[in-house]
C-alpha cells in the first residue's frame, strides 16, 4: 500500500523485485566501470561513483581525449541515455534483457560514439559472479520496481544532501556506488585510520585499504541483500570504537546489527513515519554522534548548523 501521507516513499519490498535488483545493480556496474577507466583515481574511490537525478543516475560528464560523454539510467522514461558534447547520442531500451545483451549493447554504442571503452568484466563484491559478457543469467528488469527504488533514492539523496550540510570537515559527495548498491555519504575525523584488513569480491586489498584510509563515520541507504532481505538506511563507523554499538539511537525501531557491524533502521520505519524526513535525520544525526563521541572526534571544530536555503553560515 502506499502511505497516502507520504507517497513519495512507495514501498519497496526486496522479495517483489529480487531478481530486477540484481539485474539492475550489474547492469550499473558496467556503466560505472566505463566511467571508471576514463576518470583519474580520486581519494576514497569516490572517481567511480553514480549521481541521482531528476531522472536517474548518471555517470556526471566522463572525458574521453578531447570529448566528454556521459551515461544516464532515466528511469522515467526506461532508457540508457548516452550523450556526446559534439551533439552526438545513443539511447537504449531499459527492458527485459540479460547482462550480456545489455553489456554488448553498451559496447557496440561507445564504439559506434568514437569512444571504445575496455573494462574489467568481472563484477565487483559480488560472490561467485559470471563475467558480463557471459552472463544470461540475470535478465529481469521490472520497470515499476526500478521506478520505485529511483524515487526512494531521490528522497534519500535530497535527506542525505541536508544531513551533510551540517558538517564543516571533509566530507564525501551523496553518491551511488554501484559495486555494493547504495547511497551514502562519508564525514571523516581528519585522523589516519588504521590499514583496513577486510576484503571484498572482485576489489583488490589496496582499493580497499585506500578506501577507509582515514577515520570515517557512513550512512545512507540500500534496497536489502547481501545479509538482509529487506531495504534499509545504515550507519557504520571505521574504525568502530569500544562503546559505539552500545550507544542508543533514534528513532524508534533503529538497532546495531552485529551480523553486519552497523546501526540499521528498515525503510518502512522511515515510508510509515508520520515525518520521514525527521525520522530519517534522526537517524543520521544520532549514529553520527554515536561514532564521534566514541571516537572522541573534536565536534567543535568540525560540525555547524544545518544550511538554510539563501542564509550564509554565520561565522
Amino acid at each position: 500500500m502506499v502511505n497516502p501521507k507520504n507517497p513519495q516513499w512507495p514501498e519497496l519490498p526486496l522479495s517483489a523485485w529480487a531478481d530486477t535488483r540484481s539485474t539492475l545493480q550489474l547492469w550499473s556496474q558496467i556503466v560505472g566501470k566505463v566511467r571508471l577507466m576514463q576518470t583519474p583515481w580520486l581519494n576514497h574511490s569516490w572517481h567511480v561513483a553514480l549521481y541521482v537525478t531528476a531522472k536517474g543516475l548518471t555517470t556526471s560528464p566522463i572525458p574521453h581525449g578531447s570529448r566528454i560523454f556521459e551515461i544516464e539510467f532515466n528511469f522515467l522514461e526506461h532508457m540508457l541515455d548516452i550523450t556526446v558534447s559534439d551533439g552526438n547520442a545513443r539511447r537504449l531500451p531499459l527492458r527485459p534483457q540479460s547482462v550480456a545483451d545489455f553489456y554488448a549493447a553498451i559496447m557496440t554504442a561507445l564504439a559506434d560514439l568514437g569512444i571504445p571503452v575496455a573494462i574489467n568484466e568481472h563484477p565487483c563484491e559480488i560472490a561467485d559472479c559470471i563475467p558480463f559478457s557471459q552472463d544470461r543469467t540475470h535478465a529481469a528488469y521490472d520497470s515499476d520496481y526500478a521506478l520505485r527504488f529511483w524515487q526512494v533514492l531521490l528522497q534519500t539523496d535530497r535527506v542525505l544532501k541536508r544531513f551533510r550540510t551540517g558538517f564543516l570537515g571533509k566530507c564525501s559527495p551523496v553518491h551511488f556506488f554501484w559495486g555494493s548498491f547504495d547511497l551514502t555519504v562519508t564525514r571523516f575525523s581528519g585522523r589516519r585510520a588504521p590499514i583496513y584488513p577486510g576484503t571484498a569480491p572482485g576489489v583488490t586489498p589496496a582499493v580497499m585499504q585506500e578506501a577507509y584510509s582515514h577515520e570515517e563515520s557512513s550512512a545512507g541507504f540500500w534496497p536489502g541483500g547481501n545479509g538482509i532481505d529487506y531495504p534499509a538506511f545504515y550507519s557504520y563507523a571505521y574504525p568502530a570504537s569500544a562503546g559505539f554499538a552500545e550507544i542508543a539511537v533514534q528513532p524508534i525501531g533503529a538497532f546495531f546489527s552485529t551480523q553486519l557491524g552497523e546501526f540499521l533502521l528498515p525503510y518502512e520505519v522511515v515510508r510509515t513515519a508520520a515525518d520521514p524526513d525527521a525520522a530519517l535525520l534522526a537517524f543520521l544525526q544520532s549514529t553520527y554522534e554515536a561514532a564521534a563521541v566514541s571516537a572522541d572526534w573534536d565536534r567543535a571544530a568540525l560540525e555547524c548548523p544545518r544550511g538554510i536555503p539563501g542564509v550564509p553560515r554565520h561565522l
